[in-house]
């Protein structure tokens, strides 16, 4: 080989290396661990954990009612509200698991308590508001990481994830289970986790069971995803309302909604009524449909009073 076929192919094996290289680097780019900036939580109260982009995402509007709306939760709502103004203050709290029946307020009522602590604080004075950040539940994996995120920020911040349970075959609620309490590192001291599901223990009883009927010593089969639940400090139980309850947040909500004085109280209960008949259920859900749907049909447009 010659010189100037020695120089040609070293051209060509460099421009080869060059593009491994780039490759390399955006590889590692991707699962390096994010830039201290996207932990910046001065722009919004309430955030998105974007699992796929590794940031957070602020979110302008929340989708929530106000606290004085929700009917028949009033223990679970005196508690949280407790436990979240005394976080915000820092003051210990516990994480809150708030499981039970559908549609029975557990994820507004923490958007809607998340909402009133930071009214107050701002009422008092107060630098810091209390952050909100929700985490999709497929998204659990990656709680480790968001907790790193977070464990250096000046904020008090509130962990969020709706709806949460966990499957059979599906390992990821190790990473939850570790966050809590388990793990070396511990939960940040600025952040608290809260939870809703359907599901007391988080795992479907039959799975459960299935793992006490084929292991050789039953009860520390199912010790390590049972204690799962242990680790919110926390419990709150929705349960399904009685008709007083469900008249309650109807009447609740025309009240706080611009409707015409001369609409009949008892003739929007009696539809009331009849509309939870038709649905099988009675709940804060139903009972919001209840009155989008009768505001809709009386061309009432649902404008707060305030």
């Amino acid at each position: 080989m010659n010189d100037q076929e020695r120089s040609s192919t070293l051209r060509h094996l460099d421009a080869r290396a060059v593009a491994a290289l780039e490759m390399i680097a955006e590889m590692l780019q991707r699962i390096a661990p994010p830039e201290s900036g996207l932990a910046d939580l001065s722009g919004a109260d309430a955030f998105l954990w974007r699992s796929e982009l590794r940031r957070l995402e602020p979110v302008v509007r929340v989708n929530r009612v106000e606290l004085s709306l929700l009917k028949g939760i009033d223990q679970a709502r005196d508690l949280l509200f407790d436990n979240t103004e005394r976080f915000a203050r820092d003051l210990p709290a516990n994480n809150a698991l708030l499981w039970g029946a559908r549609g029975m307020g557990k994820s507004s009522l923490v958007k809607a308590v998340h909402a009133e602590v930071n009214r107050r604080l701002a009422e008092a004075g107060a630098v810091r508001s209390l952050k909100l950040v929700e985490i999709h539940r497929e998204d659990i994996e990656a709680l480790p990481l968001l907790m790193s995120l977070l464990r250096e920020n000046k904020h008090q911040v509130l962990v969020f994830c709706d709806d949460l349970s966990f499957d059979a075959g599906d390992t990821s609620y190790k990473s939850l289970k570790a966050v809590l309490e388990g793990g070396i590192e511990g939960r940040p001291a600025n952040v608290l986790f809260y939870a809703t599901s359907n599901r007391r223990h988080l795992l479907p009883r039959d799975m459960m069971e299935n793992e006490r009927s084929t292991a050789i010593n039953p009860g520390e089969a199912v010790e390590e995803k049972v204690s799962l639940s242990d680790r919110f400090g926390l419990w709150l139980g929705f349960h399904k309302c009685a008709q007083e309850d469900y008249l309650a947040m109807v009447d609740a909500y025309i009240a706080y909604f611009d409707f015409p004085l001369n609409v009949d109280r008892t003739d929007i209960r009696s539809l009331a009524l009849e509309w939870a008949t038709t649905r099988g259920a009675r709940s804060g859900r139903v009972a919001w449909q209840f009155v989008q749907e009768f505001a809709g049909r009386n061309g009432v447009r649902l404008t707060s009073k305030g």
